[in-house]
This record gives structure tokens, sequence and C-alpha cells, in this order.
């Protein structure tokens, strides 16, 4: 196996930001919506993901169009450490909510 050229290491690194951005966003949505109305919840999770996803998308534009990153080095950075950060993220929030039930009763 040979080690990633200059370009490819850059894209890797690129993806990996994006996903902890995402991820960092996400979570802050999340912690700030928790202790108010349902809707509110949703509005900020749901509406939340139609933003990251819409700036992901732009961010990925940006690094294949403008920086010229390697696309297959991006796709596999990013979608490897998104789902990464997603079992993360389910995981704490699986806790947290489990926490506040047990308390509730």
């Amino acid at each position: 196996m040979r080690p990633l050229d200059q370009a490819a290491r850059a894209s890797v690194l690129f993806g990996a930001g994006l996903a902890v951005a995402n991820t960092i966003v996400a979570h802050a949505l999340v912690r700030w919506s928790a202790g108010r109305s349902t809707n509110v919840f949703l509005r900020a999770v749901l509406g939340g993901m139609v933003g990251r996803m819409a700036l992901m998308l732009g961010a990925v534009l940006a690094g294949l169009l403008a920086l010229g990153l390697p696309r297959l080095p991006l796709a596999f950075s990013l979608l490897s450490y998104f789902v990464v950060f997603l079992i993360m993220e389910l995981t704490i929030l699986h806790r947290q909510t489990s926490t506040e039930g047990s308390r509730a009763r």
C-alpha cells in the first residue's frame, strides 16, 4: 500500500473537518432545543438537518471545484468520519435521554 500524496491528504483532512463541523453543529442544535417544546425541538433538529445538508453540499462542491481536491479520498473520508460521529452522537443522545427518563420516574 503506497502512502497518500499531498493532495489526497488534504482531501482526507478536508472531509474529516467537514464531518467534525457537521457533528458539532448537530450536537449544538440538539442541546439548544432539548429543554424546549417538541415543535421547537423538531424544527431545530429537522430544519438544522436540511441546512447542514445544504452547507455540506456547498462545502464539498467548493472543495472539488474551487480547491481541486481529489474526489475519492474526500468522499471516503467524509462518509467514514460521518458514520463514526453519527454513531457517537446517537450513543450520547441515547444515554442522555435514558438518564433523563429514569430521573422523571
